[in-house]
């Protein structure tokens, strides 16, 4: 398995609050953190760069081989929980850091099964061919009414609260996370992303641009249309290939 990745401030925000990590962890398995900070500058960068660093953590030093689905979610949901908890604690001891927090995404993957722990409107997408497929499904106010049946997928894309989320590390005690089991075939590419990229560039881009360039270079040159297409927030890109 090939891993890449890239993150950038884009063109219009004075820091980035995007956060990630990548690793591997045998010759058939990998894993991602990627997190999108919210509450201010400071504040979410403090968020992003804590959670990102405690769920590292935590599935470098419990992942062991052999490991079962129901095991890898279960360290998932750990080191999520313990990220909660001290991005949260922290959040309450400083007023200047109150209510910050962070979406979460953290991956691994196993001879080409991904284990998928998610909170927030950052995604998990798999391309396959001329497909683009959205794994996760975000935790906002607009994805809840469509949902709902009041809001389309079109009408959501114009939205003003499209970037309103419902879930995010760090702004209670608890925190409710969505899991995934995908597998990824051959040839397969599983993205995750940060909303920087999904809100500045559409899912036929996506699909076009990973035809033209080579696997190696796909995070630099989504984030290179994202930032033509106006570049309004951080862009984080993980791309891992089977």
């Amino acid at each position: 398995m090939k891993i890449v990745s890239k993150t950038d401030i884009g063109l219009k925000r004075n820091s980035n609050q995007d956060s990630y990590s990548t690793g591997i962890l045998s010759e058939n398995s990998v894993w991602a953190v990627v997190c999108d900070g919210m509450g201010g500058a400071a504040a979410g960068n403090l968020a992003s760069t804590m959670a990102v660093k405690i769920v590292s953590e935590r599935i470098k030093s419990n992942y062991r081989n052999g490991m079962n689905y129901n095991s890898m979610k279960n360290l998932l949901a750990s080191a999520i929980a313990a990220a909660n908890i001290e991005v949260y604690e922290k959040s309450i001891s400083d007023i200047d850091l109150n209510g910050m927090g962070t979406t979460v995404i953290a991956v691994i993957i196993v001879d080409g099964t991904a284990c998928i722990a998610h909170a927030g409107d950052s995604r998990v997408y798999i391309l396959s061919g001329d497909s683009l497929r959205q794994v996760t499904k975000d935790h906002s106010i607009v994805q809840d009414l469509i949902d709902n049946g009041r809001l389309t997928v079109e009408e959501a894309e114009s939205d003003p609260r499209k970037n309103i989320i419902t879930r995010a590390l760090g702004v209670s005690e608890e925190l409710m996370v969505d899991y995934y089991v995908e597998d990824i075939n051959e040839n397969d590419i599983l993205i995750i992303c940060t909303d920087g990229l999904t809100n500045y560039i559409t899912n036929e881009h996506i699909v076009d641009i990973s035809k033209q360039y080579d696997f190696n270079i796909l995070p630099e040159k989504l984030i290179d249309a994202a930032n033509e297409n106006g570049g309004g927030d951080n862009i984080t890109i993980v791309a891992v290939s089977h």
